[in-house]
């Protein structure tokens, strides 16, 4: 039982050290167990901070855990000794009230609420979205969520709804995630996030068995960057109309710099196009000639 395979994985984000740690092993990500040893430091500015440390931990096959074949042959040796041991509990649980007294029971009780703790992670609320009865994609959404935050070592609730702008064909599942100190999730430039994301996507499609397209969402962070992604364009486009000359953005995800072309896509001084390779990609905005 002791002789499962660990892998210790030291990288920038918790997500990469993940990721790392399965292609190393060959797995997914629902058959290993996560422990982050060291969540590591950003530092000053970026500067001087320390990698993250992660254990991944190979699960035991599932048949494998419940072997009841050695605990049986030690219970017949007291019995041979004295026989009147067997009576004696043969007649202690005859009231019921003294079944109840004594620490027996307890233990199995002990034992059944672990597994529930363990299957479900603490923290997940559901979104109130389907009010006919629950949606097991939905459901299925937020307990996978809910585990790789469990095994990242964070705390946050989780509620998933379907996009009101999706189409039955191409459906989009909107999560939500709360909760203290999750930083760490987002990462620079919202790196982490989209990594987690995308892992989450393919867990769920998975388990599914279905295409499945997940947006996750940190503490509203996903709308407060789209406001300011459109501001900097417009602050952008009025240095471009003053000067006339191009101006060249920092670099952004795909989604970001699709924010930016649908925002100026009718601007009539200036128009947009995209430059360089991923993850460097940016958006160029030019004066219109």
């Amino acid at each position: 039982m002791s002789d499962r395979t660990t892998l210790e994985i030291i990288a920038p984000t918790v997500e990469e050290a993940l990721l790392q740690g399965l292609s190393q092993l060959g797995l997914t990500a629902d058959a290993v167990s996560v422990e982050v040893l060291d969540s590591g430091s950003k530092g000053l500015f970026g500067l001087g901070g320390r990698q993250v440390r992660v254990r991944l931990t190979v699960n035991p096959p599932p048949g494998e855990v419940v072997v009841p074949v050695a605990p049986p042959k030690p219970k017949p040796a007291p019995a041979k000794r004295a026989e009147s041991t067997p009576k004696a509990k043969e007649t202690k649980p005859a009231p019921a009230t003294t079944a109840e007294a004594k620490p027996e029971p307890k233990p199995r009780r002990a034992e059944k609420k672990p597994a529930p703790a363990e299957s479900t992670p603490p923290a997940v609320v559901k979104k109130v979205g389907s009010q006919d009865g629950a949606d097991p994609v939905l459901d299925t959404t937020e307990s996978i969520v809910s585990k790789l935050i469990h095994h990242l070592g964070m705390k946050a609730q989780v509620s998933a709804h379907y996009d009101e702008s999706s189409t039955d064909d191409r459906r989009t599942i909107q999560v939500d995630i709360r909760g203290d100190n999750l930083s760490a999730l987002i990462g620079r430039h919202a790196e982490t996030l989209t990594a987690f994301q995308h892992i989450a996507s393919l867990m769920v499609g998975k388990q599914t068995q279905q295409w499945v397209q997940l947006i996750v969402d940190v503490e509203g962070y996903r709308d407060r960057r789209d406001k300011q992604v459109r501001q900097l364009a417009m602050r952008m486009v009025d240095q471009v109309i003053k000067t006339g000359r191009k101006a060249t953005l920092e670099p952004m995800t795909a989604s970001e710099r699709r924010t930016i072309h649908i925002e100026l896509r009718g601007h009539p001084a200036v128009t947009t196009e995209s430059t360089g390779e991923e993850p460097h990609r940016k958006v160029v905005i030019l004066p219109r000639e």
